[in-house]
């Protein structure tokens, strides 16, 4: 993702300004506690704010909570969890705006709130035991060893596959393959000037940080470990597949024109896109994205051609907290549970399955699919959600570092700077990061 200096820029000030204001204030009788009054017999009004559009599950979520409880209304805000969407979010939880409960998307944000006072701790509610409900991939969320949310959320990466495109090519469909393998399905997937393979911004540099979470960011000397021999081989390959086969977008391209990749690849026009489960929400819709071919899935590829120690991004994700500063924490808890116990199911018509162990799976797959279920491969779909065992991690790199290593790369994938110039810049920052950091 393009990550702007201005936008830097005002998050140190919005830090610097928060700070002079918590400096100024004691606890006692602030008004920057959000959330309606409460006075006996009034009707508690809270906001949930999270980065899925309303139509995508979570208004459905809201209007059966809000149906079944009178006494507590929930409104649902959305922002984009984009780098402007979190500022905003952000600001308005410090400056005192209207949030009670907030969905976190990464550890590095997630982060962020807790050092800033944003989220409650949640250990001071003793009757519902998170690791007993989401299992061990909830350990993944703990900050200092405490929630400060609820994972709520089973997350699901893969490389979604046109079958009938697959099937014209003598081409199976994968269920464990690499990089170098996914280039040439990409080559022999590719029509004239077309691209055989598109990614989804988000999770572009998983494959890296698949290496790098479990060799670790720096080395045992302290130094950075950018110049990791699997980081080479990812630039390396995705570059010839830009500049050399021209079977996937330059990522330059890519960036400034804001190209509609899930439309690219439902529309049939690309056959192989790489993404998270949230692409559900726009497959299951044929008023906007119609389709007439059936989907199928892929793990996403590794790197190296040596299975042992390969993990995956996924895991648990969706961290909901409360605000710290919201008057009704005992209410968004009572909600906050329901959720997460199957409250949540309509959620998983936009890719986003229950992770407790409470929620019932069959309607949460049922609300996922529709009356669509006919028009995905769900052998394949039920594969990587559920069979495919292979561990996962969750991206825990602190966002200057994402930021530092994009800029570099970035100027690779362009054309201006050489391999080696990008490894050593990428090197040099990072340690110039490290020595700040400690």
């Amino acid at each position: 993702m393009v990550r702007k200096k201005g936008l830097v820029a005002r998050m140190v000030s919005l830090v610097l300004v928060v700070g002079m204001i918590a400096g100024c204030s004691n606890d006692s009788g602030s008004n920057a506690q959000t959330g309606a009054s409460d006075n006996a017999g009034d009707t508690v009004k809270l906001k949930m704010w999270g980065g899925v559009p309303p139509e995508a599950g979570p208004q459905a979520v809201i209007d059966v909570w809000n149906k079944e409880h009178p006494e507590t209304q929930i409104e649902y805000v959305r922002y984009v969890n984009d780098d402007e969407g979190n500022l905003k979010l952000d600001t308005a939880i410090m400056t005192g705006q209207d949030v009670d409960l907030f969905v976190n998307y990464t550890i590095s944000h997630t982060a962020k709130r807790v050092a800033s006072g944003a989220a409650a701790d949640l250990s001071s509610f003793t009757d519902y035991n998170i690791d007993e409900k989401m299992g061990p991939d909830a350990e993944g969320w703990k900050i200092d060893g405490k929630y400060y949310g609820v994972p709520t959320t089973k997350s699901t990466y893969f490389v979604a596959l046109n079958k009938e495109a697959l099937d014209a090519a003598n081409l199976p469909v994968p269920k464990d393959w690499t990089w170098d393998e996914m280039r040439e399905y990409a080559k022999k997937l590719k029509k004239d000037s077309g691209y055989g393979f598109i990614q989804n911004t988000e999770p572009f540099v998983d494959s890296m940080d698949s290496v790098l979470s479990q060799e670790g960011y720096t080395k045992a000397d302290g130094t950075s470990n950018l110049d990791h021999p699997m980081v080479r081989k990812w630039l390396e390959t995705l570059n010839a597949m830009m500049a050399e086969d021209k079977t996937t977008p330059p990522l330059g391209e890519q960036l400034t024109s804001k190209m509609p990749v899930e439309q690219m690849f439902l529309s049939g026009e690309v056959p192989m896109l790489n993404i998270g489960a949230w692409l559900l929400r726009s497959s299951n819709n044929f008023t906007d994205y119609p389709r007439d071919f059936t989907i199928a899935f892929a793990p996403v590829p590794r790197l190296s051609e040596d299975k042992e120690g390969y993990v995956m991004r996924g895991g648990l994700g969706d961290y909901i907290s409360i605000n710290a500063k919201s008057k009704h924490q005992e209410a968004a808890w009572e909600f906050l549970k329901w959720y997460a116990d199957g409250g949540m199911a309509p959620m998983a018509e936009g890719g986003r399955f229950p992770a407790s162990k409470d929620a019932d799976q069959d309607k949460a797959m049922e609300s996922m699919l529709g009356d669509k279920k006919d028009t995905y491969d769900l052998e394949s779909l039920m594969y990587v959600m559920f069979d495919y065992q292979t561990p996962t991690y969750v991206r825990t790199v602190p966002q200057e570092v994402m930021d530092l290593r994009a800029q570099e790369y970035e100027k690779y994938f362009l054309g201006v700077q050489d391999l080696d110039t990008t490894i050593s810049a990428m090197v040099s920052r990072h340690n110039d990061y490290l020595k700040t950091a400690k």
